[in-house]
């Protein structure tokens, strides 16, 4: 039975893919056995939702490692904070207004949120059932059928990760250059040939980029105890400050474009020569801002009563951020008086130079420091995923020493070994930056694509492999909206992914190719060959043990202590 919100209505302890074995025997010698093992044990604990989250994990297949502390206030909070509109949308707004104008950018943005809640209540669906650190990875397991598993694992595990460690290269490196643009506005300006006396360099960024990528992993090798603290103020900043930045702009820049301009203005800037196809390339923006859907599942193993607080903060979290990224693109397109001025900024981001124009080099550096404040939080949530995501694919055997990248460190009760896995990789993908910012571009570029394709794959293989594979569901189901959703998310993903790889500009010059396909068709050959060389020998997909097959129904905590 389900109630409006589309949440099943089940006891606490009936959540889970499988019914729970029942509490007592009616069996009467057996009731007698029970009642004096019962006794020789103790006093009977009341069941609470720490034990239903470690009883639905072993059910699902794996031992309680890491430790529950994010609540729902810390979960909603971490997934807003995850898209983190109010350091992505300043760090992108240039792409959708210089392609298509004002118009294209209010409107993408208007429609890719909307189109962002069908994929995420695509995947909020499937994870509810599974709330493991994998998420949709894991799911793979349960939604293809058993001679399967193990390639379709290998693609989506791949395509999750490298996408996750796209994803945070990209905020390293996009944060490094907001720091440097605000070093710009605050050096000496000439006049007379309208440029700054400091100019960062590809080195200064990258090098920038790798410590900001240190500073996420130091985070991000905290307790789960200190997470939750930490993330529990990022969302309430990031809304915050969107609403002051939004007022103080509309209050402080002294002409603003007129409300016509905003909602109707489009324009070619693409050389394609179609004003459609140049709106249709303003989708880059919300592509790259909300994404990473999942990334709040993989911190389910840490997480009370995930199986339903999970679904929740994924769905919120687009709500809020769609909501919250519209008005700030509105804001911004308002403010935009002086065009081409803004779009020619010598700081490289056209909100900086917004935000210069409004508040001066003081209040413009205030606004700015809130924005670097903001998309800081997002990368060291973002790395959290990608590390709860490589402990879960090396706890399956997918890595090369996966043994040494699944350990749990017995300080923190965290995978630290995981999250610096992340920070070396993730370092030697910006190092390309110095040698050619078209690839580096490139491997940013993949990054929505690389997750979104990851999530549809497994909606589809959900609904091919129904009625051959068993999938039930967890408390959160669209109920008879789930097909008609699914269908909205998987031909939204297929229809953009194929324009966001084209060139952004034509002629399309060496200088100006979107090489992300290039690095699609890359990185689809080495996984596959990898496959088919060896990997296909010792990988079976995630590794789960059946612990609650072995369970008495009057106890099941004694069997995963045993296991312990």
């Amino acid at each position: 039975m389900e109630n409006s919100s589309g949440f099943k209505r089940t006891s606490s302890i009936e959540k889970g893919p499988v019914p729970v074995a029942p509490l007592a025997n009616t069996d009467s010698k057996t009731s007698k056995e029970s009642e004096a093992s019962s006794q020789r044990r103790g006093p009977r604990r009341m069941a609470t939702i720490q034990d239903d989250d470690e009883r639905l994990l072993a059910r699902i297949g794996y031992k309680q490692e890491l430790r529950r502390e994010f609540n729902k206030w810390s979960t909603v909070s971490y997934a807003i904070s995850i898209l983190g509109v109010l350091g992505s949308v300043p760090a992108t707004f240039g792409s959708p207004v210089k392609a298509g104008g004002p118009a294209t950018a209010v409107w993408a943005w208007f429609i890719g949120s909307c189109m962002a809640m069908c994929i995420a209540s695509s995947v909020a669906e499937l994870v509810s059932a599974y709330p493991t650190a994998g998420g949709m990875y894991f799911v793979t397991k349960h939604v293809v059928p058993k001679e399967h598993v193990a390639i379709w694992a290998w693609i989506i595990g791949w395509c999750n990760f490298l996408g996750q460690a796209g994803g945070v290269a990209s905020l390293a490196y996009t944060i490094s250059q907001m720091i440097l643009a605000a070093a710009v506005m605050n050096s000496s300006y000439d006049s007379n040939t309208g440029l700054y006396s400091f100019t960062p360099t590809a080195v200064q960024t990258v090098l920038l980029a790798i410590l900001v990528l240190c500073l996420f992993g130091v985070i991000c090798s905290l307790t789960t105890r200190w997470l939750h603290k930490i993330v529990l103020w990022f969302a309430p900043i990031n809304i915050l400050a969107s609403i002051a930045i939004c007022v103080a702009l509309l209050v402080l820049t002294p002409e603003k474009q007129s409300a016509k301009w905003v909602f109707t203005e489009v324009t070619d800037g693409t050389g394609w020569g179609s004003r459609g196809f140049s709106f249709l390339l303003g989708f880059l923006s919300v592509a790259w801002t909300m994404t990473d859907y999942d990334g709040t599942t993989h911190m389910s193993e840490e997480t009370h009563d995930a199986a339903i607080r999970g679904p929740v903060a994924i769905r919120m979290a687009v709500l809020v951020s769609g909501l919250v990224g519209w008005m700030l693109t509105i804001t911004f397109c308002f403010c935009m008086k002086d065009f081409e001025g803004v779009m020619s900024t010598p700081t490289g981001l056209p909100v900086a130079q917004i935000f210069l124009n409004a508040g001066g080099r003081t209040g413009g550096t205030v606004m700015w420091f809130f924005v670097i404040l903001v998309q800081f939080f997002t990368g060291c949530s973002a790395m959290l995923a990608n590390a709860r995501m490589a402990y879960a694919f090396a706890r399956d055997e997918a890595f090369p020493f996966s043994g040494f990248w699944s350990k749990v460190n017995h300080l923190t009760q965290t995978p630290i070994n995981a999250v610096w896995l992340v920070v070396v990789f993730c370092s030697c993908l910006n190092l390309i930056g110095i040698g050619s910012a078209l690839t580096i571009v490139a491997i940013f570029n993949i990054t929505a694509p690389a997750l979104d394709l990851s999530y549809i794959a497994v909606i589809v293989a959900h609904r091919v492999y129904e009625d051959r594979v068993q999938f039930i569901e967890g408390p959160y189901t669209l109920g008879r909206w789930s097909k008609p959703v699914n269908a909205v998310a998987v031909s939204w993903v297929c229809f953009i992914s194929v324009v966001l790889f084209f060139p952004t500009i034509k002629p399309v010059t060496a200088a100006n190719m979107n090489y992300a396909i290039c690095v699609a068709g890359f990185i689809a050959l080495f996984s596959m060959s990898w496959w088919y060389i060896g990997a296909r020998k010792k990988y079976t997909g995630p590794r789960t043990k059946d612990l609650l097959d072995m369970l008495p129904a009057e106890d099941p905590e004694d069997v995963l202590s045993d296991y312990a």
